[in-house]
């Protein structure tokens, strides 16, 4: 009961409506890690074949050549892509999904054909160890969805799918195979069989609790999914004697209920078992709000920079063969609920295009269902609407009801993920410095992109690793613009030089070179000598960097012909804080540059974490775990990238009565001036009076960014600090905020200060610490007890003085001379 329920849910989902022009291409790409788009190494800007390892939908200059890296476990790496039809906006719905999966045979291939879906058309009979072609999901896993029935609960509007099991659905009615990609599991999420894709991400434009709660539940991850299981000697007999499969149910009754018949020799088949395959058993996949692009534009997102993720690399899968796809659903407002409405199932559907479904679109527009079908309001394809009522005019609409819910896609070429080399803290951060792009300017790549460092910039702290490590291809077209041998990838890096004159954004003086190196204006690089201080590099890791590689010895190297595509530097403990710019010197001409980047390294002590957090929530956590900003649902309105750092002088307060008082009067320090309403909450006071007093310090100052970022409500945000916990100080949370006022938290607002935890509540950006006072009560006992001592001590001397008896009996009672 349920998987049915599950399976019922299930069939509700993804059916949504996509506004497309029929028969055009929307396309999404990952640029980092290269999404391949079906290429391999072709030399044409077309890829060969568009059916090779899945289905894109994309347009056929998509995707990069082959080239492979390596990422080590706990790694972060930025995946980075571009996605046409806008995401994060009201002019449609959207989901963004990623995933990965590892495999001992998973591989790019050497041939651009599709791998065989028949046995005797590979190597050994056994396609999977044919190595010749690429493969992603194997043999066994495109067998069943070839033969499994199709769920036939979905929407698929008035499409006419020409088979009845899992290759058909309303965006591919004809059951186009692409590798062993299963198409009903590629056109919706959650799918309900099992895969082998573990869920990474999930960006939606409606990141609300209960939408993030059904994707984290339902994922593959942590729940089950369940599946008809055929004996293998039934699949074996069947495909050497080339008979029809009998199809595979999809519930556990009627899976329980197939005969399967006998083979030649009359022995019957075993009865299939309903059977359970376990959950990944990993983490639930993030959901968050989607990043903001608009239509019609493969580029950067509402910052002006490219849209991304990072990925922190699993230490539960190490294999040196994965890859990672990204799949982009986008729906228009025509749906309810961007698609979720249960009501949106197979009960709509119009079979074998004979009419219009029976989705409601007349009410949209206040017509009766007669009137929206004589008018054309109907949900059909390319219908023709009359848009003036009692008019013969009819406009008609470029509408495929086969790309309504349209799904696109990209997959990463193979990578690697490893262990992390001996003596490498397991704790320790590891980001991966990578390059994107191909060799061409933009319009003989587009929708690829131009060279770019991936991410081009970069925030470190020291006692950090960094993993420099590339890829590219000799296989571009050569007629594509760029500097060194035709159609070839080369990257280096090497540090730009300092700046002459004044520029805007620089510092105003650059005397210590260890503070800032270079500048993004210029486009010679340094001199290398033994004085070349980079991140605290040796001179050898400077030079291959330069050279993208140690010692080489001849050649053509003035623009990197002789170097190989690929370079790994490996990893490297990053020692020396600063801010470094720096440079590509061969991709830097007028035709595709510029290929920079930046990398600023804050000194240990002075640790940060950034994150960015929508209308679902999220934390930030310090690394060193000293803080943790938490944020639950709807705290903000829409996404902001919050970064937090700890480090800072110590903050000033005010306090009307500096010298004593109670734990609760401490925290509720007494302010001179309200504050402004704009300013933070109304419960927070301004402390612009002259008995301004800086208390010890008992947590590091944490400096919560933007500034001037407020959430909703105060309670539905919190600050966790570590501190210095001791019952003789009296301790309070001081606060400052982007106006500069200095102020400490009210009483209501600090949830919890216990066992060197403070807990409270944050009305947005600011400084904020815990400080402490001596507990003036104690003090006083300690100064009360010190007096009556001291008192006692007098008056015993007196007595004895006069009392002198009295004294020889005491030292005769302990042994003393008379």
């Amino acid at each position: 009961n349920e998987y049915k329920s599950y399976l019922r849910m299930a069939m509700l989902r993804w059916t949504a409506v996509v506004l497309l022009v029929s028969g055009s291409l929307g396309d999404v790409y990952l640029h980092g890690p290269r999404g391949s788009n079906n290429r391999l190494n072709e030399r044409g800007r077309e890829r060969a074949n568009a059916n090779r390892l899945f289905d894109s939908q994309n347009n056929n200059r998509g995707g990069y050549n082959q080239g492979s890296l390596i990422y080590y476990e706990g790694s972060v790496v930025n995946i980075e892509w571009t996605n046409q039809h806008s995401c994060g906006d009201p002019n449609n719905h959207c989901e963004i999904i990623i995933q990965y999966m590892c495999g001992n045979l998973t591989r790019d291939g050497t041939t651009t054909r599709t791998i065989p879906d028949r046995r005797d058309q590979c190597e050994n009979w056994n396609c999977d160890t044919d190595l010749q072609f690429g493969m992603h999901e194997n043999y066994a896993y495109y067998r069943n969805c070839k033969n499994r029935n199709r769920n036939k609960g979905l929407f698929t509007a008035d499409q006419n799918l020409n088979r009845d099991d899992a290759r058909s659905t309303r965006q591919n009615p004809n059951g186009q195979r692409r590798g062993y990609e299963c198409p009903e599991e590629r056109d919706y999420y959650p799918y309900w069989a099992p895969t082998p894709w573990m869920d990474i991400a999930i960006f939606t434009n409606n990141a609300s609790v209960e939408r993030c709660e059904y994707y984290r539940n339902n994922s593959e991850n942590v729940k089950p999914r369940f599946y008809c299981k055929y004996p293998d000697n039934y699949f074996t007999y069947k495909e050497s004697t080339r008979r029809n499969i009998k199809d595979i149910p999809i519930t556990k009754e009627e899976c329980e209920n197939t005969n399967l018949g006998a083979d030649g020799a009359g022995n019957q088949f075993a009865t299939p078992v309903w059977t359970e395959s376990p959950a990944f058993g990993i983490d639930p996949p993030i959901c968050k709000d989607a990043d903001w692009s608009r239509d019609n534009h493969n580029g950067n997102g509402i910052d002006g920079f490219p849209i991304s993720f990072n990925w922190t690399v699993p230490s539960h899968t190490i294999s040196d063969n994965c890859v990672l796809r990204l799949r982009y659903n986008i729906t228009t407002g025509e749906m309810a609920e961007g698609g979720f409405d249960p009501s949106i199932d197979a009960s709509l559907n119009q079979q074998g295009n004979n009419g219009a479904s029976k989705l409601d679109v007349s009410s949209q527009f206040g017509l009766t269902d007669a009137q929206a079908t004589d008018r054309g309001y109907v949900f059909e394809n390319n219908p023709q609407v009359e848009v003036l009522d009692g008019t013969n005019v009819e406009l008609q609409l470029a509408i495929n009801t086969a790309q309504y819910g349209r799904t696109f896609q990209d997959r990463t070429h193979v990578f690697a993920i490893r262990k992390r080399p001996e003596g490498v803290d397991p704790q320790a951060r590891i980001v991966n410095l990578n390059v994107r792009g191909k060799r061409g300017n933009i319009v003989q790549v587009y929708p690829a992109v131009e060279y770019d460092f991936v991410p081009n910039r970069v925030q470190m702290m020291e006692g950090e690793y960094l993993h420099a490590q590339w890829t590219g291809s000799d296989t571009n077209p050569n007629n594509n613009d760029g500097q060194g041998r035709q159609g070839t990838d080369r990257s280096n890096i090497i540090l730009t030089r300092n700046i002459t004159y004044e520029k805007e954004g620089a510092l105003p003086t650059q005397t210590n070179e260890k503070l800032q190196q270079g500048h993004w204006a210029n486009n010679y690089p340094v001199y290398i000598t033994n004085e070349t201080f980079f991140m605290g590099l040796s001179k050898l890791d400077i030079i291959s960097l330069a050279l993208i590689e140690q010692s080489h010895f001849g050649g053509d190297m003035e623009e990197l012909d002789d170097a190989g595509a690929y370079y790994n530097m490996g990893l490297r403990k990053i020692t020396s804080p600063g801010i470094y710019y720096y440079m590509c010197t061969r991709n830097n001409n007028f035709s595709n540059r510029s290929q920079k980047g930046r990398i600023v390294i804050t000194p240990s002590d002075r640790p940060f974490a950034a994150e960015k957090v929508g209308i679902a929530g999220g934390n930030v956590t310090l690394q060193n775990n000293e803080a943790q900003l938490r944020l639950s649902p709807n705290a903000v309105t829409s996404p902001v990238r919050f970064f937090i750092q700890q480090g800072g002088n110590t903050l000033t307060v005010v306090d009307s009565n500096t010298t004593g008082g109670s734990t609760a009067t401490r925290r509720k320090r007494q302010a001179t001036a309200e504050t402004d309403a704009a300013d933070l909450d109304s419960g927070l006071k301004n402390s612009a009076g002259e008995n301004a007093q800086t208390g010890s310090k008992a947590s590091n100052v944490i400096t919560v960014f933007p500034l001037e970022v407020r959430v909703t409500n105060r309670t539905l945000a919190e600050l966790d600090l570590t501190y210095d916990s001791n019952p003789s100080d009296t301790t309070f949370i001081a606060v400052v905020t982007d106006k500069g006022a200095y102020a400490s938290l009210p009483d209501d607002w600090v949830r919890s200060m216990d066992k060197g935890h403070a807990v409270f509540y944050m009305p947005g950006g600011g400084k904020y610490q815990v400080l402490k006072f001596p507990y003036v009560p104690i003090i006083i006992a300690f100064v009360i007890l010190a007096i009556v001592l001291l008192a006692l001590i007098i008056g015993i001397i007196i007595f004895f003085k006069r009392n002198k008896q009295a004294w020889y009996r005491v030292k005769r009672t302990f042994g003393g001379d008379v």
